[in-house]
């Protein structure tokens, strides 16, 4: 009997090339599969909700895999953590119907990014946030992201590179919140970045995106876009005009991966 099994992980990802496996290289897919193939004798395909990009994190990825191997969940939970370097930790597996796919089930991914303003950069949260050293303009930040709300052609924050066949997508939410530095303690369940640790001279900006599904680099694109927005070489208008010029020459730079978290995703 072959069985499917969910699982529900978390991953530091600046030591690695995205999610997908890539020979010679290390992914999170690949060190998944090979600690999978050492418990069950056998290779293992692992499928997952989210394809990260190279030094993208995750707090709630979601995976899947068929195997005739029968463990309890809790102990697929210990063989496969045994075998995963650190930086990659299983959080739970469950047996789900054979129709179950990570990818093609999922309802709806939740990714946050984050921003560092401050003149000093944090040695505690270089590998979680974009480190920008002047204040930014959140409330026209706030503004031009309303923009981007519903279902739209985002082509023009899309990968030059993207291979998915349309460019149109429902963005059902994009929160901008910010965090003055009094505001952290006990903040650092909510997201990823260790925010009780982050030093008092700094603020962050988190952005909260949820979708069914993204184009290629699309929520690094907005954010860089917004990052200009919020720095005044933008106006908060400006945004729908380069939404409705589905040219990605128009909008702002790519921002760094290591400020963006897959937070959570969702199935009905």
């Amino acid at each position: 009997m072959i069985y499917n099994v969910r699982l529900l992980l978390e991953y530091d990802g600046t030591n690695y090339h995205g999610w997908q496996r890539q020979a010679g290289l290390p992914t999170i897919q690949g060190t998944l599969e090979e600690a999978l193939a050492r418990i069950t004798k056998q290779p293992v395909t692992v499928f997952g909700a989210g394809r990260t990009d190279a030094g993208v994190h995750a707090a709630g990825q979601a995976a899947s895999f068929r195997s005739s191997l029968k463990l309890t969940e809790s102990s697929w939970v210990r063989a496969v953590n045994s075998l995963l370097p650190p930086d990659i930790v299983i959080r739970s597996a469950e047996y789900v119907p054979p129709e179950f796919h990570a990818r093609y089930s999922a309802r709806s991914k939740v990714y946050q990014y984050a921003i560092f303003t401050s003149e000093l950069p944090s040695p505690f949260l270089r590998n979680f946030v974009w480190h920008i050293k002047k204040p930014l303009n959140i409330p026209s930040m706030q503004e031009a992201s309303g923009y981007l709300i519903g279902t739209h052609d985002f082509s023009s924050f899309r990968a030059s590179e993207c291979s998915a066949k349309s460019p149109v997508r429902t963005l059902d939410r994009l929160d901008l919140v910010h965090i003055p530095p009094a505001e952290t303690a006990g903040q650092g369940s909510a997201c990823l970045v260790p925010l009780n640790r982050m030093p008092c001279h700094g603020t962050m900006i988190l952005f909260t995106f949820e979708a069914r599904s993204y184009l290629q680099h699309m929520v690094r694109n907005i954010v860089g876009t917004l990052n200009d927005v919020g720095r005044g070489r933008l106006k908060p208008s400006d945004v729908g005009e380069i939404l409705k010029k589905k040219d990605r020459r128009y909008a702002g730079a790519i921002a760094p991966p290591q400020g963006l978290v897959l937070l959570q995703v969702k199935y009905e």
